[in-house]
């Protein structure tokens, strides 16, 4: 059995962190992405019991799932600006608030709600430079258009997302300008911006100054976001799989795949029935350059699991469906359980399990 293990305890712990660092503003917890691979429903039941309502999907569907699950009267996001009449139907369906990222999404949406005799609540969505989508932070004048235009739709928030490769914020600092700024016009122009948000889970972690009316952490919650030393959180996520099988091979044997490895000794190996392919090893790319790589594949020489409590070192290259550990120096059998770590995001092929 190859199980893929959510620990409550340390999501308990990221939340309490999250909470101190979001102050007083409020949590739309994203749950994009089957909640980072946690499992969406799990993962939305766990947080409203630590006492978060708000939360951030990416799909009509993934609305859905958390109404049939019973979060009938927690706040559920959008974050997806869409012209599909068949999705907006749904989402209105389901007491969701849209996101508007475009003029041709919110005529979309208030067409839909005036065909209904309603009103439909929606955000926002200002792209300041990561170009997924939303009004462009300089261009006021369609972003006031549409708090002029759509009287069936009542705007209840706007939001961005700040993002930087830089920990000094310098380039977030640009961009929360450029956001501001449209704030500044949309206020002058007489128009109220309803709850604002900016910050996801790296700017919530490292800017003070991305903290507005609201937050949206996701990764952080996990504790698989960038981090800095120190921040209190925890990382969320290992596997669990027997060992396949042990054997000897000699001196001189080579192992593993696309780059081979030459024994230097008679080795005792375990086999792991777990590999890139389940999404041992897969990390996120994060940062660019030599000294990155550099650093990718080092730690990649350092790969190692825990069978027994002790640390065993992974020979070579993970294999894309299993993977040799040197278990030369250490008492162990098939069938013994094998600790890794592996990120929820790429886990496959794994049952989940919440402990």
């Amino acid at each position: 059995m190859k199980t893929l293990v959510i620990e409550k305890q340390a999501i308990k712990q990221n939340v309490a962190v999250i909470k101190e660092r979001a102050g007083s503003a409020v949590i739309y917890a994203a749950l994009t992405g089957d909640a980072y691979g946690a499992g969406l429903v799990e993962m939305a039941k766990l947080l409203r019991d630590e006492g978060i309502g708000r939360f951030a999907v990416g799909s009509a569907k993934a609305a859905e799932e958390l109404r049939k699950a019973g979060l009938v009267e927690e706040e559920i996001l959008m974050l997806r600006s869409t012209t599909d009449r068949e999705e907006l139907e749904r989402l209105v369906d389901l007491n969701a608030v849209c996101t508007i990222g475009s003029v041709d999404a919110g005529l979309a949406l208030n067409g839909l709600a005036e065909s209904r005799s309603t009103v439909v609540e929606a955000h926002v969505q200002v792209d300041t430079g990561m170009g997924y989508g939303g009004f462009l932070a300089g261009e006021p004048d369609k972003v006031l258009s549409v708090y002029r235009n759509l009287p069936n739709v009542a705007l209840s928030g706007i939001y961005t997302q700040i993002h930087s490769a830089k920990p000094d914020g310098r380039d977030a600092t640009v961009q929360m300008g450029e956001f501001n700024a449209l704030l500044e016009a949309i206020r002058a122009a007489g128009f109220e911006t309803g709850t604002v948000h900016a910050a996801g889970s790296f700017a919530l972690l490292h800017y003070d100054f991305a903290r507005m009316d609201a937050v949206r952490p996701g990764s952080a919650f996990l504790g698989r976001c960038r981090r800095t030393k120190g921040d209190g959180l925890q990382r969320v996520g290992y596997g669990e799989a027997g060992l396949e099988d042990v054997r000897w091979l000699p001196q001189g044997h080579t192992v593993g795949n696309e780059v081979l490895i030459t024994l230097k000794r008679p080795t005792r190996v375990g086999i792991i029935p777990v590999g890139y392919q389940n999404g041992f090893g897969v990390a996120r790319t994060r940062d660019s350059g030599l000294t990155a790589a550099i650093r990718r594949w080092w730690r990649g020489r350092k790969i190692t699991v825990r069978i027994a409590g002790q640390k065993v070192k992974v020979i070579g290259r993970i294999g894309a469906m299993e993977t040799l550990v040197d278990v030369t120096d250490m008492k162990c059998s098939a069938g013994d359980t094998v600790l890794f770590d592996i990120d929820p995001l790429y886990a496959k092929g794994l049952a989940r399990e919440y402990r």
